[in-house]
């Protein structure tokens, strides 16, 4: 679904790590369910962790409760759990959830933090371009005979042409958004865009090192857990959150099936760097790919920030070009309209 409920992310750490802390100090699994349940905030939240509570009371296993709200518990949530039911771990894999999704919720602070900036330049730049089309529509207006000057060549003068200014620069930027979540969520399309935006410079490079980082930490998380190697390389592949990755899953996980040695089946998704498939192929022969990931999972998360404040000055530098262009634009045409035509007009009458 386009705009389905999910489990907030910052939500599902803190509800991990309560429900690790209670099963390990021995509390019933439907009572720890309904203690935390009753203390969220977020009203949905709450009355499914209820839900799930109830489930349980009744006799159900904790995956089949939570499969009972398919779409709002995460994939690897569920699965991770089922494991953790399978083999009596259950407080250790909810803590390494906790982590998961702490690390989550920091990856996603950083980038907002990184890019809130030149969001903020280039809303700047939109209203000041629309209050120069409104004030000199103004001046132009209380001057008898002169004639409003189109400041971006479109014609658009005046109180009207700020607004129609506003609602093409922000209209157009939901637009795009909307047609996104509609061809990635709706339609389903996000495996091929994907895949296309990461051969895209700088944002392509921002992605990849996103996907890799997670996939790393879930790799790790799954395998350790006690997962089998098809099913943990299916929740990795899909804890990228990337459609190019998740497209590749099922080809990975047939040559898996087929005996392939997973370095080289990682390389032939032709998505991961080079750093990684030597990592996963020198880990592989001594049987330690999950420690190993797991030791370097903060490195991979490192240089997805590095790759993020990368594409954070990018995008600063791209809006000020933007706002420098507009503005020569700006000073040529006042120019070109208010002076080189009055000295051609002035030319000809004499």
């Amino acid at each position: 679904m386009l705009f389905s409920a999910q489990f907030p992310q910052a939500s599902l750490a803190s509800v991990s790590r309560a429900l690790s802390t209670m099963l390990e100090a021995g509390v019933i699994i439907h009572k720890a369910f309904e203690t935390v349940g009753r203390r969220m905030g977020s009203r949905t939240v709450r009355r499914v962790l209820l839900d799930v509570s109830d489930d349980l009371r009744r006799g159900k296993d904790v995956s089949a409760a939570l499969r009972a709200h398919a779409g709002f518990f995460p994939d690897l949530f569920v699965q991770m759990v089922e494991v953790g039911e399978q083999t009596g771990t259950m407080p250790e894999v909810l803590n390494a959830l906790a982590d998961h999704y702490e690390n989550l919720v920091r990856l996603r602070r950083h980038f907002k933090g990184a890019i809130a900036l030149p969001v903020l330049q280039l809303v700047a730049a939109v209203f000041i371009v629309a209050a120069l089309i409104y004030l000199l529509g103004m001046i132009a207006a209380s001057t008898p005979g002169a004639e409003p000057v189109d400041v971006l060549g479109f014609g658009l003068t005046g109180t009207d042409g700020a607004l129609m200014f506003l609602f093409i620069a922000f209209g157009s930027t939901f637009g795009l958004a909307f047609l996104y979540l509609l061809a990635t969520r709706g339609f389903g399309q996000d495996r091929w865009i994907h895949r296309i935006l990461l051969r895209v410079p700088i944002v392509g490079h921002c992605m990849r090192a996103f996907a890799v980082a997670r996939f790393a930490w879930a790799f790790a998380l799954t395998q350790q857990a006690g997962m089998r190697l098809v099913p943990s390389l299916q929740a990795s592949f899909r804890a990228t959150s990337n459609g190019a990755f998740e497209g590749a899953a099922p080809e990975a996980c047939a040559r898996i099936r087929e005996g392939e040695e997973l370095h080289a089946v990682l390389a032939n998704t032709g998505l991961f760097p080079a750093e990684f498939l030597e990592v996963v192929a020198v880990s592989e022969t001594s049987g330690t790919v999950p420690e190993a990931l797991e030791r370097l999972s903060p490195r991979f998360e490192d240089q997805a920030r590095r790759a993020l404040s990368g594409l954070a000055t990018a995008l600063a530098w791209l809006v000020w070009a933007l706002v420098a262009g507009m503005i020569i634009y700006a000073i040529f045409s006042i120019f070109t309209r208010m002076y080189l035509n009055a000295i051609q007009d002035a030319l000809k009458g004499n």
